[in-house]
């Protein structure tokens, strides 16, 4: 019986501990994918779903689904890289001469 409530209560441990890494990740990951955005954002490249991504990651979390949320906050990350790279390879690229 002793190893039993020792067995249990090393599984809630564990758990918990999962959780708690859990939250570590998604909240590093937010921070990055919200600093992404703001680069993005200052050169005109953030892309239309980054906004809900991050609203829907925040979702998650909320409901403490972090598995969820982090691949949502590392979607709206990747996003936002690929808007700032798009906007700055193209700054220059302007309008073709047929375009008015």
């Amino acid at each position: 019986m002793r190893e039993v409530i020792l067995t249990l209560t090393l599984m809630l441990v564990g758990c918990a501990t999962s959780a708690i890494a859990g939250q570590t990740e998604y909240e590093k990951a937010m921070t990055g994918a919200k600093a992404a955005q703001k680069q993005a954002a200052a050169v005109g490249g953030e892309w239309r779903d980054v906004g809900k991504l991050i609203k829907d990651a925040e979702a998650a979390a909320a409901k403490k689904e972090y598995d969820t949320a982090l691949k949502l906050a590392v979607e709206a990350k990747a996003q936002s890289e690929l808007g700032y790279t798009q906007a700055i390879s193209q700054r220059h690229a302007g309008f073709p001469t047929y375009v008015k």
